[in-house]
């Protein structure tokens, strides 16, 4: 399964031909509350929105891994027995299954190994990988260009009359449903999280293109998309045996539209260290308050 990783990192020059046609882009975090999270072994599996790519300090380039983001936080905060942390960019549910390679052709074993019977934390963000996360975004983005004002990404993805995006998003589930059974047998008393994605674009209105270069009538469509896939997280996780952390909510008004002050997740452009379209060490640190507060 040799695959290079962190899929938006291949579209990096598609973006930068964007932000090149749109010339007019605009270019410390406190401790999480202590909360009453299990203090035994933790065990964080999920993609780059965990792993947290460019956050300071990166630890792991071949997963382009922070350590402070939020499984690191929550770790720190609940005084876990022990830590695994072996999210890393790019990676889809099969990568938790069966590993891959990482971003310098390293190989990497399936996330899934680090969980054992004695652990009693794990949590998993994943499936926007599994949706092409970073071909949605550099196909909306690039049509964008030439029309600010319509919904090129839309009439793209639901032409012929199915929304190829949720179709995907609905493929998606049993494969995660695969990896929330891979997780129970491993360790079976665990305490099991499945947490969301947090908000890109805001929460209503058309956007903030071409700040975000995405079309202002493919916004409402985008955020629904985005909705939908945290839904169904949300819902495999639950007929799976495992709760659902919403960071979706406290992100709302944090969205990649707002300050470089405000903003949880970066744009097109990152005003702060995060890759683009990836939280920033705000928003990992809003991620890890939100975790907290379900676990408490």
């Amino acid at each position: 399964m040799n695959r290079p990783r962190l899929p938006l990192m291949r579209t990096a020059t598609r973006l930068a031909a964007v932000a090149a046609a749109t010339a007019g882009v605009l270019l410390a975090a406190t401790a999480p509350a202590v909360a009453a999270a299990p203090t035994g072994r933790y065990v964080a599996l999920g993609d780059s929105y965990t792993s947290a790519p460019l956050v300071p300090t990166q630890v792991d380039l071949n997963c382009l891994r922070s350590n402070r983001n939020y499984p690191s936080l929550v770790a720190a905060s609940a005084g876990s027995s022990s830590f695994t942390d072996v999210s890393c960019s790019g990676a889809t549910t099969e990568d938790i299954l069966y590993g891959g390679d990482g971003a310098l052709g390293i190989a990497l074993p399936p996330q899934v190994n680090a969980v054992t019977a004695s652990t009693a934390l794990v949590t998993v963000q994943i499936g926007g990988n599994d949706i092409g996360f970073s071909g949605i975004i550099g196909d909306c983005a690039e049509a964008s260009v030439s029309s600010p004002l319509g919904s090129p990404c839309k009439d793209r993805f639901t032409a012929g009359g199915t929304d190829q995006l949720r179709a995907r998003i609905a493929a998606a589930a049993p494969k995660v449903t695969a990896v929330l059974r891979a997780v129970r047998q491993a360790a079976p008393n665990a305490r099991v999280v499945v947490l969301g994605y947090p908000a890109i674009l805001p929460d209503s209105g058309y956007g903030c293109w071409p700040v975000v270069p995405i079309a202002y009538q493919d916004v409402p469509y985008l955020r629904g998309v985005q909705k939908a896939l945290n839904t169904m997280l949300a819902d495999t996780a639950a007929a799976g045996g495992a709760s659902y952390a919403d960071v979706y909510t406290p992100s709302i008004g944090r969205d990649a539209c707002k300050s470089s002050g405000t903003r949880w997740v970066e744009g097109l452009v990152p005003q702060n260290s995060a890759a683009p379209f990836h939280p920033n060490a705000r928003g990992e640190q809003g991620m890890a308050t939100a975790l907290l507060a379900h676990l408490s």
